[in-house]
């Protein structure tokens, strides 16, 4: 199984790209995680629902040969660690590759949501979207250690 990070925007700060690189490369070889830039869609005049839907065509392709798609929204389901630990492990047994979507300055089309295996929040607080791929990549990282009980997850 393989883990895809599929987010639009543009190159990131060196010091979230730097972080995000390290818990990539803390993972392990049988649970790769690949970050995937989708390139937003240019504003000079385009409407959200035009934006959107020249990123959906994007996400789309970018999709392609994942078995599961998460959407990170604002809406979603608020878990914790240890939820979100559970749902790798779920993941890890069933098989199959998983998308992490994270979408632009605009959000995501509706249809990727509505297509997507289900929706899940980083915070109740709004985060850049540079800063939720980073705490992605940790909790991430962290979910595994639970799974694999680790020592880097402390409890209490």
């Amino acid at each position: 199984m393989r883990l895809g990070i599929l987010a639009v925007g543009h190159k990131l700060p060196d010091w979230v790209a730097a972080g995000c690189a390290e818990y990539i490369k803390r993972m392990p070889r049988e649970l790769p995680v690949a970050m995937v830039e989708i390139k937003p869609e240019p504003r000079s005049g385009k409407t959200r629902e035009q934006l959107l839907a020249a990123e959906k065509v994007r996400l789309r392709s970018a999709l392609q040969g994942y078995a599961r798609t998460i959407v990170l929204d604002e809406r979603g389901a608020d878990l914790t660690t240890l939820k979100l630990a559970q749902r790798l492990e779920d993941w890890m047994r069933e098989g199959g590759d998983t998308a992490f979507v994270i979408g632009g300055a605009d959000g995501i089309d509706e249809e990727i949501k509505a297509g997507a295996d289900s929706m899940i929040r980083l915070s109740s607080l709004t985060l850049p979207h540079a800063m939720a791929r980073l705490v992605l990549c940790e909790q991430l990282y962290r979910a595994l250690s639970v799974v694999r009980n680790h020592p880097y997850h402390r409890e209490g």
